[in-house]
């Protein structure tokens, strides 16, 4: 039990994983709102509006700055992070989701022409980035979280 109460008192945590679930709430909320149909997977699956990944690590770097202050080392290595994770998130991963749009077109064609046969893990998982809207409103939810919780 007291490994239990030693985790729910770790104040940083619980702010990020609530700034993480909070952030696949609203996810899978607005995806059934625009798309007219629930997928579970928006409840924990990357990519779409607003960013989790952004959202948790703002809510941690938030905390840690409001329980540690700005000039501690605890916050430069959160501020860190998240740096890394917002530039990903928005950047490389963006860019990986482009590319899986890009080659699932290709082989589809292909196999419409009857040029290639269907290959067993063509369909590439396409949403795995944020646009930078995306990853300011995760962040923004993510800051508001860790005040709030922190």
């Amino acid at each position: 039990m007291e490994y239990l109460e030693a985790f729910l008192a770790n104040r940083i945590l619980i702010a990020a994983l609530v700034g993480w679930a909070i952030a696949q709430a609203a996810k899978a909320i607005l995806y059934t709102i625009v798309n007219k149909e629930f997928r579970m997977e928006r409840l924990v699956g990357s990519g779409g509006m607003p960013s989790s990944h952004a959202a948790t690590v703002c809510a941690m770097a938030a905390a840690v700055a409001k329980q540690f202050g700005l000039a501690s080392f605890e916050f430069a290595i959160s501020f860190v992070l998240a740096s890394v994770v917002l530039h990903d998130a928005r950047g490389v991963r963006q860019e990986a989701g482009k590319q899986a749009v890009t080659i699932t077109a290709i082989i589809d064609h292909l196999i419409k022409e009857g040029t290639i046969i269907e290959l067993p893990e063509w369909e590439l998982k396409e949403l795995i980035g944020h646009t930078p809207l995306q990853v300011l409103i995760g962040s923004i939810l993510g800051i508001g979280v860790g005040v709030w919780l922190g």
